[in-house]
């Protein structure tokens, strides 16, 4: 890393070392996951980012919401980083890393960035794509692409290093944080807690209830709970991840909305059950990405393809969180509704026993079934 960085770490005014760090003594004083969060909502307003190394710093700049007077202003624009999958879409491989570090030209225009980022827009000609950095991609490059795909962006950032726009941050008030100690937060398991809930007489259920939960960042997860279930035994469950398109539209293209009302019916007709809806719309991608994706399936492509070339990976969900839920409402044993062995093996690795699986097979029409086909083909749901 550049001389002037390295001065910048000696003199103490960037740590390389989150983790390192004192615990903070001021109660006002955010703590790393905090802190975390807030340069999530940065990402989405397109403010820049600071994260340090051992060998000094680099800013980050999330591609989507990068204003063009910002952009401007870079100087040196620095690195295109992508993730592998949107790399390999661009022909340019990233040899077994996670992330693409790709040189961006001097006098590269934020058009042409985007179109290397977004599938939906005019791709470049072929000759003009940068080829992937020779040298391998740091924690600063992979912790700038966790960082983008938890803020339910674009998997594209600009990374740049140049001193003076580093020292330009600093002064403009951007606190630095550890790529290390991002990428050790954001991989730990979620922690919601308990807000409120009360009973809400539903269509499936005159005797349900809604339970609220919040992570620490923020996100809000659900638990409908019908009647009274017997927390010795084990309890019907289902882990359902949001789906505005259809659970609330209705929409044909996918199973999620008949799977959500069998699955609040059979509960019914037990007598008892617990659905969890786990904030996690598009298999964890967002719900802006996941209309990216439907553009690119309406052009051929299938739903792993469409992720792919976003450049997500098949699924990006995090099921710990369901296990999470269910340890807070005193469930440890579970009669799972599921096609899905992926929460099966995460339930079981959480400590929570899955004692029989219930499969879920409806919703099935002309619309969805190549999707159902790819699900079962790809992803290996059980929906023989």
């Amino acid at each position: 890393m550049k001389a002037a960085q390295s001065g910048l770490l000696a003199a103490g005014r960037i740590s390389g070392d989150e983790g390192a760090r004192p615990a903070a003594t001021n109660p006002f004083e955010p703590d790393l996951g905090q802190r975390i969060a807030r340069a999530l909502t940065d990402l989405r307003l397109g403010l820049p980012l600071l994260l340090t190394d051992e060998a000094g710093a680099a800013v980050i700049l999330p591609l989507e919401t990068l204003d063009p007077g910002r952009f401007a202003a870079l100087g040196s624009p620095g690195r295109l980083v992508v993730t592998a999958r949107r790399a390999e879409a661009l022909r340019q491989p990233a040899s077994g890393a996670e992330v693409a570090a790709l040189p961006v030209p001097a006098d590269a225009r934020l058009d042409w960035l985007l179109a290397l980022a977004d599938p939906s827009r005019m791709p470049p000609p072929s000759a003009a794509i940068p080829q992937a950095a020779l040298d391998a991609p740091g924690n600063l490059h992979r912790a700038a692409i966790r960082l983008v795909k938890a803020a339910e962006l674009l998997p594209a950032a600009l990374v740049v290093t140049e001193p003076a726009l580093v020292s330009a941050a600093l002064q403009g008030g951007v606190e630095p944080l550890s790529a290390d100690a991002v990428l050790s937060q954001i991989m730990m398991p979620r922690d919601p807690r308990p807000v409120s809930n009360a009973r809400v007489p539903m269509l499936a259920s005159p005797n349900g209830r809604l339970h609220v939960f919040r992570e620490p960042g923020g996100a809000e997860h659900h638990a409908v709970e019908i009647g009274r279930p017997d927390r010795s035994r084990p309890v019907l469950v289902r882990l359902h991840s949001a789906c505005f398109t259809g659970d609330v539209l209705g929409s044909l293209k996918c199973d999620c909305g008949p799977q959500l009302r069998a699955a609040l019916a059979a509960m019914e007709d037990h007598g008892a059950g617990v659905l969890l809806y786990l904030n996690q719309e598009g298999r964890g991608i967002g719900l802006a990405n996941k209309m990216r994706a439907y553009s690119l399936q309406d052009q051929g492509l299938d739903t792993v393809e469409a992720n792919h070339r976003l450049g997500f990976e098949d699924d990006e969900r995090d099921f710990r969180t369901g296990a999470a839920l269910l340890r807070q409402m005193g469930i440890s044993q579970v009669r799972l509704m599921t096609n899905n062995p992926a929460k099966i093996a995460r339930l079981d690795c959480d400590g929570i026993r899955v004692v029989e699986r219930v499969p879920l097979r409806v919703g099935r029409g002309p619309e969805n079934s190549a999707y159902l086909d790819t699900k079962a083909r790809k992803s290996g749901h059980l929906l023989a």
